[in-house]
């Protein structure tokens, strides 16, 4: 096949097909790309090629940000997908010599804006903790309450995923040891530290499971589910006098994360501790600590005193 050339539009719907069917093949075999991945890229190269009527392969600047303004609508990480399959192709066919230039410069870059995690204060998970004392002190004592604060000491002394929490078996949390391992996403096996309260809490907890029951929050033939799970803890900061929409499991475990990083913990144990396969993941709790590690700089730094002094 010879070299489409920098200059734009020419070409046909069929060129367009089987450039795509040939970056694809490259992706399957040597990029090892999984099978959402190229479905995906095909899908986002054939709207492009359609657009263009048939001229992708052949595109220039002016075809490129014309694609880019019709994207204008769509969300920023579904643009920032659709300019990444286009550049990987535009970058391949150059490799190959199928076109003399990479015209992808001129594709959107909009970035992924990763959300900030919602912030519970440690006054408001104490709150929630204090909710949870005020029923269990009632005579005589619901069981569900005893679940109810084994839940949380879980959720929030541990950082465990929802999943993993309602589909701990019944003898997951030992009494006479301060963690467990948990095979999370990915199938990766991670430490989780439990602490002394979250183990008294289970323990009296499990008092009232069965024993030949397998999980440990059992339900009906099975665990209890995420969705009811959900429902507990937002029924629980209503009652604490914490606006509900602001109260989840997930923030709960960003708590966890949120709370240990102020208190010191470096961001490597707490990608170990809350099963990130990637650091930037973890990174993302940094954003609450930047009042920290300016104290941190002044106290621990050898200039930190001078600092101070000059101010």
């Amino acid at each position: 096949m010879s070299a489409l050339g920098g200059s734009a539009s020419q070409g046909s719907a069929g060129d367009d097909r089987a450039l795509i069917e040939r970056f694809l093949e490259m992706m399957r075999a040597e990029a090892g790309a999984a099978a959402n991945t190229i479905a995906a890229y095909q899908t986002d190269l054939r709207l492009a090629s359609e657009f263009l009527g048939g001229g992708l392969g052949g595109a220039g600047r002016s075809e490129l940000e014309r694609l880019g303004g019709e994207w204008q609508a769509l969300s920023r990480a579904t643009v920032a997908r659709k300019s990444a399959a286009l550049r990987r192709f535009f970058a391949f066919l150059a490799d190959e010599k199928l076109r003399a230039d990479d015209p992808s410069a001129a594709l959107p870059r909009p970035g992924t804006a990763r959300a900030l995690p919602k912030v519970l204060s440690v006054e408001d998970v104490d709150r929630m903790f204090a909710a949870i004392a005020d029923r269990i002190a009632r005579v005589p004592a619901d069981p569900n309450d005893l679940r109810l604060q084994a839940l949380i000491e879980l959720l929030y002394g541990s950082g465990l995923r929802a999943t993993e929490l309602v589909s701990l078996p019944r003898n997951a949390v030992a009494p006479d040891r301060p963690y467990l391992i948990l095979k999370g996403k990915g199938g990766r096996e991670r430490l989780v530290p439990i602490s002394d309260r979250a183990r008294a809490a289970v323990s009296a907890w499990r008092a009232h499971v069965d024993s030949g029951r397998p999980f440990l929050f059992p339900s009906g033939k099975g665990h209890l589910s995420r969705v009811r799970l959900y429902q507990l803890v937002r029924a629980l900061a209503g009652e604490a006098g914490i606006p509900p929409d602001r109260v989840s499991p997930h923030v709960l475990r960003h708590a966890f994360a949120t709370h240990l990083l102020e208190g010191g913990a470096d961001l490597r144990t707490l990608q170990a501790m809350l099963g990130h396969a990637d650091i930037a993941t973890t990174e993302i709790y940094t954003h609450v600590d930047s009042r920290r590690l300016v104290e941190l700089v002044n106290q621990r730094h050898p200039l930190g005193e001078a600092l101070g002094k000059h101010r």
